[in-house]
Formats: structure tokens, C-alpha cells, sequence
């Protein structure tokens, strides 16, 4: 997935989760945060930041803030797209590509199943599969995790893939790590040990826990392959 007019600019403050003031072309600038999750870790003031132009002219803020460079000390910055839509846009570019499941013959986006609304639903000739999709920005040490914050929704999505197993169907959760380079992912016990317990009981009913990492660039972000997941 590819982003167009994408400007550079440098993070000041986060009034509240949906702007940022950025210093853009040495004025200050309001623009549309497209992460409405923590990411204190990202947005430090003096970060990079990367901006895309928004299509509609008449929009309050002309831009979207969709990319940071984290600092890492003793490291190059670690670039991180964190626009909260782009894992599901590279998923089904991957999906559709065949780089997920080889001989997908029916891709659809947002599927109801049992009480809430799975992300992806596959097809491969007899085969049925479900996914869902987690977009993760959160890195320590090399090392990706999810979610940054407590998730009820992301636990019941979870719940709904182990009843799509129970009937016959192939689940995936899949973790769409937006960076590269990371040694492996693993939940964030610390944060929301209920989402970690429930992965954990998913896999061991059948759900197929998967971490794509991506290459990202300020303009783009494409899925390139599987990291090791920990549990």
C-alpha cells in the first residue's frame, strides 16, 4: 500500500488522540492523528514525523500524520508507520497477491461472524478461513508486542476465531508489525494479561497465531514475511 503527497514534518504535542501539532515548513500545523492509540513511546516531541496530504480540500486539517522515526539510543531510528488502517490495506494486498493462503479463491472484507464483525474471509475451493487482523506499533529491544493498551474488543475477537475453529473453519489472528527488523513478537502480559491468556488458549485450540512484519517507508508499507511468534 502506497500513500500519495507525503510530506515530512517534526511532532511538537498531542492535544488529545485525534491531532498533533507539527512543525511543518517552520509553522506549526494541526493535523489528523490516524492512531487513536497510546504511542507515547512514538510521539516524543522532536520525532520526525511523515504527513500524508489529505484528498479532500475542504477537511479542518489538510493532514494525516500516518509515519514517526522512534529513537532508539546506540541506534539508527526505527521508522514505524502507525496509521491504524494500513495493516488491513497490506493484509488484503498480501492476501489478494497469494502471499498469505496459496489459491485464495474468494477474498471478502469484513465478515460477521457470531456477535462481531471478523476482518477477513477466505475462500480456497472447500476451504473456509477467517481472519483477523492486529496492527502493531509497540517495540522494546527488538522485540514487537500487542496490544499497548487493555483490549476487550481484540479478546472477543479472539473468542469468535476459536468458535470459527469449533465449526469447522480455519482462524487467524494475524499481527501486522508495522517496522522492520524486529527478532520476534510475543503479547503484552504486562499490559492486558487477559488478551495474553486467550491467545495462548486460542492457539492451543487451533487458531494460527501469526506475525507479519512489513518493510516501511515514509510513503509505503508492504508485507514481507513472518517473524517467530512467542506465547
Amino acid at each position: 500500500m502506497r500513500y500519495e503527497h507525503i510530506q515530512p514534518a517534526v511532532f511538537l504535542s498531542r492535544p488529545n488522540r485525534f491531532i498533533a501539532q507539527v512543525e511543518l515548513d517552520g509553522r506549526t500545523e494541526t493535523v489528523h492523528v490516524k492512531n487513536t492509540g497510546r504511542c507515547r513511546e512514538l510521539l516524543v516531541p522532536g520525532n520526525r514525523v511523515y504527513l500524508e496530504q489529505a484528498a479532500n480540500p475542504a477537511r479542518k486539517t489538510r493532514y494525516d500524520l500516518v509515519a514517526v522515526e522512534k529513537q532508539r539510543p546506540g541506534q539508527p531510528p526505527l521508522l514505524v508507520n502507525m496509521d491504524a488502517q494500513a495493516p488491513n490495506r497490506a493484509f488484503e494486498e498480501f492476501a489478494a497477491g497469494g502471499g498469505f493462503l496459496p489459491g485464495v479463491t474468494r477474498l471478502q472484507r469484513e465478515r460477521t461472524y457470531g456477535q462481531s464483525r471478523l476482518d477477513f474471509y477466505l475462500e480456497l475451493g472447500e476451504r473456509r478461513a477467517f481472519a483477523e487482523v492486529k496492527g502493531c506499533t509497540l517495540e522494546e529491544n527488538g522485540v514487537c508486542m500487542f496490544p499497548d493498551a487493555p483490549t476487550e474488543r481484540g479478546v472477543k475477537h479472539i473468542r469468535e476465531l476459536m468458535r470459527c475453529r469449533e465449526d469447522g473453519c480455519e482462524a487467524y489472528l494475524c499481527i501486522v508489525v508495522q517496522m522492520a527488523g524486529m527478532r520476534f513478537f510475543r503479547p503484552n502480559d504486562a499490559t492486558d494479561p487477559a488478551f495474553g491468556a486467550a491467545l495462548r488458549e486460542a492457539s492451543a485450540a487451533g487458531v494460527q497465531i501469526l506475525a507479519l512484519e512489513c518493510q516501511v517507508e515514509s510513503n509505503q508499507m508492504q508485507i514481507s514475511g513472518q517473524i517467530p511468534v512467542v506465547l
